[in-house]
């Protein structure tokens, strides 16, 4: 059995500018936060933060995107292993999101680099939804 199942995604935020002149090259850059609400009955929410950015000319082109996934969990699971399992889950949603976007604004569509959640620091900070 899995440990989490993705029950649904929503959108809470897109900011989309793009003001490059024909033929301008970019050198893309990217951040990303993703944090973890606990709620009742082994439910919880994702929110993945992301901005995608030209890190010469920030101000010229950048994508930010706010997703919350709201997934249910195996009781009983470590908080550590619901964090990296729900942020395997979201992360292609927000990925296949950000193509789209790009394409359909006449960009090229813009790929995110796979990002190795196993490998990273995960802090943890107890803050159950209310």
């Amino acid at each position: 059995m899995a440990f989490v199942s993705l029950k649904g995604y929503k959108v809470d935020k897109i900011d989309f500018i793009a003001n490059l002149e024909n033929g301008t090259k970019v050198q893309m850059g990217n951040k990303y936060q993703y944090n973890v609400q606990y709620g009742n009955n082994n439910m919880c929410k994702g929110e993945f933060d992301i901005e995608i950015f030209d890190s010469q000319h920030p101000d010229k082109f950048k994508i930010h995107v706010v997703m919350t996934g709201f997934f249910e969990f195996k009781k009983g699971e470590k908080k550590e292993i619901i964090h990296t399992e729900t942020f395997k889950a979201l992360f292609p949603c927000v990925k296949a999101f950000i193509i789209t976007i790009s394409a359909n604004c006449g960009i090229p569509p813009i790929m995110i680099p796979e990002i190795d959640i196993d490998n990273q620091q995960i802090y943890r900070i107890d803050n159950n939804l209310q």
